[in-house]
């Protein structure tokens, strides 16, 4: 029998967004967990809040939505608060019931970027790491490391100099830059101070850009920390920053990987002298004590090589 279409919605709905999301979801194991870290760093979170005014977006929400927003690589904030407006499954993770309204996406950049600056989503990142390796859901004794460009919200053509006269128009809203000698040194984006120029590699377009670095583990593929820092740093020292803040947690890595980007000798040394094997890639024709066949003739190394691919900062 053919159904029907029945056009007239119901004046009532009686169901829960949790209702609707399947018990075996993996989402639903990421929400226990975090709402545990939220939780325990709810006395932090108050200390950021008057006790008078208007109620501003709770901070929990900022910080799944960040979270919701990379696991399902939603392209801006925008969209994400656009999304919730129809998806079921973003209201549930975030404990918003389905007749609340949705987040007006310039208070939700404004205010994430506040929790950012209170350096409480490193505290939230680093918490949810303490949960994974106390329930045996990650490894710290072979990591890899992989560092990239991360592209800043700043476009080349207020790359402007730091003093002397302006650039002359193009023509067409912006400036002239063609013919002129612009560096790091010599300019800075109006927008992004911090933002500087930088390309991936020969032959590349010059961007302005942060560098970012991750160090994930290899068993289980997770990522155990990230750091932001200045797009002119290279590879290797933000590797030695990474490893000293796993020093610091009293985590000491047998093996880590990484490309040829991380072969050079003062970061094989200072591998060697903290006992930590280096499996790095090697540049055909260049010779590193320390990184040699009595290293890449073991098994080991291999397969900390075919492991560093599944690196997410790639």
């Amino acid at each position: 029998m053919r159904g029907q279409v029945d056009p007239q919605s119901q004046m009532f709905s009686y169901f829960s967004p949790e209702s609707r999301v399947p018990a075996d979801h993996p989402l639903r194991s990421i929400k226990v967990h975090t709402d545990r870290v939220l939780k325990e760093l709810s006395g932090e979170l108050d200390a950021l809040y008057s006790e008078t005014g208007r109620p501003s977006i709770p901070p929990e929400r900022l910080l799944k939505g960040q979270l919701l927003i990379d696991l399902d690589s939603v392209r801006s904030d925008r969209m994400f608060c656009q999304m919730l407006d129809y998806n079921i499954l973003f209201r549930w993770f975030l404990d918003m019931s389905l007749e609340e309204s949705g987040l007006d996406q310039s208070n939700f950049t404004r205010l994430r970027e506040r929790l950012v600056n209170e350096d409480l989503a490193q505290r939230f990142f680093d918490a949810i790491v303490r949960i994974a390796r106390k329930e045996a859901l990650l490894s710290s004794e072979h990591l890899t490391v992989d560092g990239t460009l991360i592209e800043a919200w700043a476009g080349q053509k207020i790359f402007k100099p730091k003093d002397g006269p302006p650039l002359p128009p193009d023509g067409r809203g912006g400036v002239d830059v063609r013919g002129t000698k612009r560096t790091n040194d010599t300019n800075a984006s109006t927008s992004d101070p911090e933002a500087k120029s930088a390309r991936k590699g020969k032959g590349k377009e010059a961007k302005l850009c942060f560098g970012g670095d991750a160090l994930m583990e290899n068993r289980k593929g997770l990522c155990v920390d990230i750091r932001v820092s200045s797009a002119l740093e290279t590879e290797s020292a933000a590797a030695v920053e990474l490893l000293k803040r796993q020093a610091r947690k009293r985590l000491k890595p047998a093996s880590l990987g990484g490309d040829k980007g991380y072969h050079n000798t003062a970061f094989v040394d200072f591998l060697r002298r903290r006992g930590i094997r280096p499996h790095i890639a090697q540049i055909e024709g260049r010779d590193t004590v320390g990184l040699d066949r009595r290293t890449t003739r073991h098994e080991s190394y291999w397969v900390s090589q075919r492991k560093r691919k599944r690196s997410s900062a790639g």
